[in-house]
């Protein structure tokens, strides 16, 4: 079940996307639930239909004896067109915003073109957070990015939201690893950035790492102490943590006797002949041996 719900709050005059996108999933919450299924049925239906053309397809080749080179030569240039839109997402996840050049082009600006680039990154924001809205994350990311290079770094609060949003923009696309750097990076410009920090700790929270997960949810409690959703991950995760680390530990000692079996198999032995007891004061264990064990 996903965690990624936003609050009702904007970050003030930032104009945070997700802030504006919930106004709008709000809004439309009957219709999305009605077409959900109609959604389904329609993935299904695209399904099936793929299915008949591949028949037609290869009842057709058979009826006008076509060669099988001319579908390897179909085949391969599709291969070769998932693979530039593959590199173009790769390249557009991996290439980033490096912050030392943009300091050094910078010093070649005057206040004037500053603002300037500072006021074009602010439309590019807006536009990309229109584009987010209508569930074109991709572009939205690209218009992100574009924003970063331009936007002047003493504007530290502005960056922070780009990289916010440009995270919330990489979730939809499910590049969690990815969403996580940005939200990392908009906290550190931002280390009051409770929606960023909210984020993180759901991202943290999916991958597993909870206790990464609770610090961040301990932050945001110290910073809106009302948060509703932080204070029930703090009450909640501690005993997520204990449970995983327990099953964690019974895995490992599972492991480590079937190792030991395995050694002490050729002299007649196995691990149930060394009994571990644990001592209640110092909680060291002790290890005995039985010839005979029961």
């Amino acid at each position: 079940m996903s965690r990624f719900v936003e609050s009702k709050e904007s970050d003030d005059e930032f104009h945070d996307a997700l802030a504006e996108v919930h106004l709008h999933d709000e809004t439309n919450l009957s219709s999305g639930t009605t077409s959900e299924g109609s959604n389904n049925t329609a993935r299904n239906s695209s399904h099936l239909k793929t299915n008949e053309e591949i028949i037609e397809e290869i009842t057709r080749q058979e009826e006008d004896f076509k060669l099988p080179d001319e579908c390897e030569e179909n085949d391969d240039k599709n291969t070769e067109q998932d693979k530039d839109v593959s590199n173009e997402l790769s390249k557009l996840f991996t290439d980033d915003v490096d912050v030392e050049v943009l300091r050094e082009q910078e010093k070649k600006l005057s206040p004037e073109q500053l603002q300037q680039n500072k006021e074009e990154s602010d439309r590019m924001k807006l536009k990309a957070n229109e584009l987010f809205k209508t569930d074109e994350a991709l572009s939205a990311i690209e218009i992100y990015t574009n924003a970063l290079h331009i936007c002047p770094t003493t504007y530290t609060k502005e960056r922070a939201i780009l990289y916010g949003n440009r995270a919330a923009a990489k979730i939809k696309l499910d590049s969690k690893k990815s969403a996580l750097d940005d939200c990392t990076k908009a906290i550190e410009l931002w280390p009051d950035y409770v929606r960023a920090i909210i984020r993180r700790a759901k991202l943290c929270e999916s991958e597993d790492r909870l206790e990464d997960a609770l610090a961040d949810y301990q932050r945001v409690c110290e910073l809106e102490p009302s948060h509703k959703e932080a204070r029930e991950a703090v009450s909640r995760l501690p005993e997520q943590i204990n449970e995983r680390n327990e099953r964690l530990k019974t895995e490992m000692l599972s492991k480590l006797k079937d190792l030991g079996n395995m050694f002490l198999k050729p002299f007649g032995l196995s691990t149930n002949n060394f009994q571990m007891q644990q001592d209640p004061t110092t909680g060291s264990y002790s290890v005995n041996f039985q010839q005979n064990p029961r």
